[in-house]
């Protein structure tokens, strides 16, 4: 009697135990979705790329500079393609312009031809899946109501950041990744670049694995502790996927932000970054929205990542660096200080080059500030690099982004042909165009919507008792976004007391020449309504 209750009881546990791993394993599983057979095996490796960009109306570039397809026909072009699903992440969904906007910039609607074709999509029979942060988009409204599947990340709970990563997967053959996002402005006054890759199921298959690391934290609070094997990286940076690129050969991956969003193989984008910068041999181009080695948390901390890549190549390796950054109403005042203090490593140095130049938007008839500069790639004589992130240390830490790197031989015979060669003239353009200005010595760009091409210099009588806020989102918890000054607690860690005195005084300084600019217009021009930390954007005139 004693053996057969023995029996049971181990019978009991050996099911309970088969019924636990099938549930965890069928969890693993489950998440990643069918791929639709393709694999690492025989996914397409010949592939086409083609580099979009909006450059809107009002600027303009001499006629024998770089052009490139238009980002809504871009768009357009990969929704003609679809035939079974498109997948869409994206930082912002506001296609849908008002009548005052679309007749004041014609290009306005192009957001809502966007918007038509995708709504469209379910006479075709096509599947649209979209991964979110926002939840009360009307245009998602409107695509659920027309059959999209929308799952909602609450990414703020997750890692206290935000979902800024911005692309798309077709049919997980083409792809985009780039800078615009759901927006109108995207499409109409904001300089965007990114690029199409067409019959490219390698790397599709693997941007496709992102999406659905997004798709699968739904509604989740919290992080899993593994991740299932069909959201691991296909390619990184140690093992970037062989390829043909318009008959080029070339390397390619995907890397990925934040860390808490990065399974098995996966490279980061800082991983990425530090790849690029340190194969680089001869330059660096760099076009960024803001660059701030800052980490803005309860108190300001100096973030180094970036930043001491740029060093190490100028000093030690005699790499040529040129930094193009936006310069705008929330460019932080100690953005100029950071610069100004790569510029100096250079100064008395043979063989040592930072340059750096601020894009300045222009002032349009209503007040607003048109053209703002949202790229976000490097480019590099071996490389390119295109992401999602601004290169400020909160981003990087806490927001969800991805990244694209593609590297091609020097010496290809044809000129100009190949995806390295297109950005570098892309960036050369902008470099050389009517729009920058560049750094000067004693000297702080004033960023306003009245004084775009002022330079003011700096004086030591210039004080305040408040300093210039970090970057804000009234959005924000308050946890990583918002600025917190705490006037007498206050400390740079690490560092300490001298170094964040110093902090505090460039910051006195440099806030008080942007008030004096500022103090006849801020009751008739409200501020952007953009943060650069969080990219939240609300419904204002930009």
């Amino acid at each position: 009697m004693k053996s057969q209750q023995k029996c049971i009881m181990v019978f009991a546990l050996v099911c309970c135990f088969a019924v636990l791993v099938a549930l965890i394993f069928s969890a693993v599983d489950i998440w990643g979705e069918d791929e639709d057979g393709i694999t690492e095996d025989n996914c397409s490796r010949d592939c086409r790329v083609v580099l979009v960009e909006n450059i809107p109306e009002d600027v303009s570039f001499p006629n024998n500079t770089a052009s490139h397809l238009p980002l809504s026909a871009g768009f357009f072009n990969l929704l003609d393609q679809a035939i079974r699903v498109v997948e869409i992440v994206s930082p912002l969904w506001l296609l849908n312009s008002s009548e005052y906007e679309s007749s004041f910039q014609p290009a306005a609607r192009q957001g809502r031809l966007l918007l038509s074709k995708l709504l469209a999509l379910k006479t075709k029979k096509v599947q649209l899946k979209i991964s979110s942060e926002i939840a009360d988009s009307t245009e998602l409204k409107l695509l659920t109501k027309s059959g999209a599947e929308v799952h909602f990340v609450n990414t703020t709970v997750l890692t206290k950041g935000h979902l800024h990563s911005s692309f798309w997967v077709v049919d997980r053959r083409h792809f985009y990744i780039g800078s615009g996002s759901m927006d109108w402005r995207s499409l109409a006054i904001r300089k965007e670049l990114g690029v199409l890759v067409y019959n490219c199921s390698c790397l599709a298959l693997d941007l496709h694995r992102v999406f659905n690391i997004y798709w699968g934290l739904q509604s989740k609070e919290f992080i899993p502790s593994f991740w299932s094997k069909r959201l691991f990286a296909l390619f990184n940076k140690d093992s970037p996927l062989e390829l043909n690129f318009n008959n080029t050969k070339a390397q390619a991956y995907v890397s990925t932000s934040p860390d808490a969003f990065i399974p098995k193989d996966r490279s980061s984008d800082l991983e990425a970054i530090s790849r690029v910068i340190k194969d680089a041999r001869h330059f660096i181009y760099i076009s960024i929205t803001d660059y701030l080695p800052l980490l803005n948390t309860s108190a300001y901390r100096y973030w180094s990542r970036i930043d001491s890549f740029i060093r190490e190549a100028l000093i030690l390796r005699r790499v040529r660096v040129r930094l193009l950054i936006s310069c705008w109403e929330n460019t932080h005042p100690l953005t100029f200080s950071f610069v100004w203090s790569l510029k100096s490593l250079c100064m008395e140095q043979t063989n040592c080059s930072l340059e750096a130049k601020f894009f300045n938007p222009r002032v349009q008839r209503d007040g607003s500030l048109q053209g703002i500069n949202h790229n976000r790639f490097m480019v590099t004589d071996r490389a390119v690099y295109l992401g999602n992130l601004d290169w400020v240390g909160n981003e990087f830490t806490y927001n969800a982004g991805a990244g694209l790197v593609i590297s091609q031989p020097e010496g290809v015979e044809e000129k100009n042909s190949t995806l390295v060669d297109h950005l570098r003239a892309a960036f050369e353009r902008d470099w050389f165009s009517s729009y920058t200005r560049s750094l000067q010595a004693n000297k702080i760009p004033v960023c306003n919507n009245n004084q775009m091409n002022i330079m003011l210099p700096v004086k030591a009588s210039q004080l305040d008792s408040e300093p210039a806020p970090m970057r804000s989102n009234p959005n924000d918890d308050g946890q990583h976004g918002k600025a917190k000054h705490q006037s007498d607690t206050n400390r740079l860690e690490p560092g300490g007391d001298t170094f964040q005195q110093k902090i505090h005084l460039l910051e006195q300084k440099q806030a008080q020449i942007k008030r004096t600019v500022w103090e006849d217009t801020i009751e008739t021009n409200s501020p952007s309504s953009e943060s650069s930390g969080s990219r939240e954007i609300l419904h204002g005139p930009l």
